[in-house]
């Protein structure tokens, strides 16, 4: 990492295990789960959440589990009960088809509610969820938004390649291997330079693409910061020490 990006970024430890960092100065936690809090404005944000994939891979012969939805549910309730948000966005992908929705169990569909209540829950819209969101308004909790400013950030589900200052995007799932010790484990994880965010999946099923693929590592101008998710910790790992 250079002296730059180390002085810009400057992470540490927060009491949750994750890191504390500024995104074109918005402080920022970047969480075990793969979440986002924004304490100065108590806010949660989450990515990729790809609700009901187990069950759209289903219906087209291919038998997942159907569990993905109840653990990705499981997942982001205790971030909000943990951190209690005023508010709550999620950052496009939300659910992993346009009939994802209808294909959701009423249980699930209660527990968004149970969730969204006395907060200002935010759907953003993705690619694969746009008609999803579209045609199940009445069923679901919150409001629907393209893109959203919040203080220093700007919220986006797929990066763009000249990017908003703060542009703080999902899309890609970053993941990152690293080795010691003889051993490689690859994690989800955050990629940042200080000027713009790329945030991990959140789901359950979600699978990842390898951090120095070009898709990810051509929109930083200079080595980001990779912060791998541990099972307690987030572990800041600088570009050049991934495998």
């Amino acid at each position: 990492m250079n002296d730059a990006l180390r002085e810009t970024l400057s992470p540490y430890r927060h009491p949750c295990g994750g890191l504390k960092l500024m995104v074109n100065g918005e402080p920022c936690v970047l969480r075990c789960s793969g979440a986002l809090w924004l304490p100065g404005r108590q806010a949660l944000i989450a990515s990729d959440l790809h609700l009901e994939k187990g069950s759209a891979f289903a219906a087209r012969g291919q038998m997942l589990p159907p569990y993905d939805s109840p653990a990705t549910l499981a997942k982001l309730e205790a971030e909000i009960e943990a951190l209690d948000p005023r508010m709550v966005v999620l950052l496009g992908d939300s659910f992993h088809d346009s009939r994802a929705v209808s294909r959701m169990d009423g249980a699930q569909l209660a527990r968004l509610e149970r969730l969204a209540d006395g907060r200002d829950w935010v759907w953003l819209e993705g690619n694969h969820d746009l008609d999803a969101l579209a045609g199940a308004l009445d069923q679901l909790p919150g409001r629907v938004v393209e893109t959203m400013a919040l203080g220093g950030l700007f919220l986006i589900h797929a990066p763009q390649i000249e990017p908003a200052a703060g542009e703080v995007a999902g899309h890609l799932h970053p993941a990152a291997r690293v080795a010691a010790y003889g051993r490689g484990v690859r994690r989800p994880c955050f990629v940042t330079d200080g000027r713009r965010l790329i945030m991990p999946a959140f789901g359950a099923f979600t699978g990842g693409l390898d951090v120095r693929d070009a898709a990810v590592a051509s929109l930083f101008a200079t080595a980001p910061l990779a912060a791998l998710l541990g099972r307690d910790k987030v572990h800041a790992v600088a570009f050049d020490r991934l495998s």
